[in-house]
């Protein structure tokens, strides 16, 4: 199983979106895959996939409670037969197991203790039984739910599972110098992570930075615009290129991007391609964003050591 970790250096990053759909997308292609929501202050996965039950979590059996010790085991919702939404009603032929594990229902931080670390590892050994990979949504910025996983992850029991980490970051100034904090800064991921057992060198060939909505000189969205404003936005977008190289979020450690897509802003949801090829109320090249980014989670070479 692999395990991924993703983060954002601000809350508003598009994280979860980008996440379920990945997940999704790691589904349709033949995976079984199980997505845990670990943004323990906002629950919200359900919304993304849409389960009426679960919007904001659920009440009693989630994560908060497994992970307190309230309940023996989390809450497990099959997407293809839960979910409200009649795309992910109609499971694909050759697709994978899609499965969501919710957090509490106005739950939030609580300490980090030996039992809580326990029952977290413990969990993680379970699901390495029945899925290919898994994603834990993790809290936006330095977290309980950050140091939580890094502790885990840290932990000789997993040493046979392979785990890597996402930073989502969207591609602005402020967001480049904060996704740059929360990875190498004084208190983050890499300096914090030396206290759990963590070697610094590979844990950083573990992490991979991925920019959302990113609104492309070339894009389609732009074709109407003045030939003043183009030249601004390619100028922009260069300087851009500039500052994620120089805060070390350049090419070589950025896993993909996903594109601005006016549907995304508005409404945070599954893409599915009746969306893009049969509504045509998203663009195609968000799909196929997705997609790829779904691939690159276990492709290796795509975490090659830098």
């Amino acid at each position: 199983m692999t395990l991924i970790f993703a983060t954002s250096d601000k809350g508003g990053t598009g994280r979860s979106v980008t996440s379920c759909n990945m997940m999704y997308r790691r589904a349709l292609q033949g995976d079984n895959v199980c997505y845990l929501d670990f943004d323990f202050g906002s629950p919200t996965a359900g919304a993304v996939f849409e389960v009426s039950s679960a919007m904001t979590g659920i009440v009693g059996n989630g994560l908060h409670s497994y992970l307190q010790g309230r309940v023996v085991e989390p809450k497990r919702l099959d997407l293809w037969t839960t979910s409200d939404r009649s795309a992910l009603r109609t499971r694909p032929v050759g697709s994978g197991a899609l499965t969501l594990l919710p957090g509490d229902r106005g739950g939030g931080e609580f300490a980090l203790t030996k039992d809580v670390t326990r029952r977290c590892t413990e969990l993680f050994l379970r699901l390495e039984e029945e899925f290919d990979i898994c994603l834990v949504d993790l809290s936006a910025g330095r977290s309980f739910a950050v140091d939580l996983a890094l502790e885990v992850s840290g932990q000789q029991a997993l040493s046979e599972i392979t785990c890597r980490w996402l930073i989502f970051h969207r591609w602005t100034r402020q967001h480049i110098v904060a996704a740059n904090g929360l990875a190498f800064g004084d208190r983050g991921i890499l300096k914090t992570a030396k206290a759990y057992g963590h070697e610094e060198d590979r844990l950083r060939d573990s992490i991979r930075f991925v920019r959302t909505a990113v609104l492309e000189p070339d894009s389609t969205l732009l074709t109407t615009i003045s030939p003043a404003k183009s030249a601004w936005l390619r100028e922009c977008n260069r300087d851009l290129q500039e500052w994620a190289s120089r805060h070390e979020l350049g090419l070589s450690n950025v896993l993909g991007q996903t594109p601005f897509d006016p549907m995304l802003q508005w409404r945070e949801q599954l893409i599915s391609d009746g969306d893009v090829y049969t509504t045509r109320i998203a663009a195609e090249e968000t799909a196929t964003a997705f997609d790829e980014l779904a691939k690159c989670l276990t492709d290796d070479s795509a975490w090659e050591g830098l």
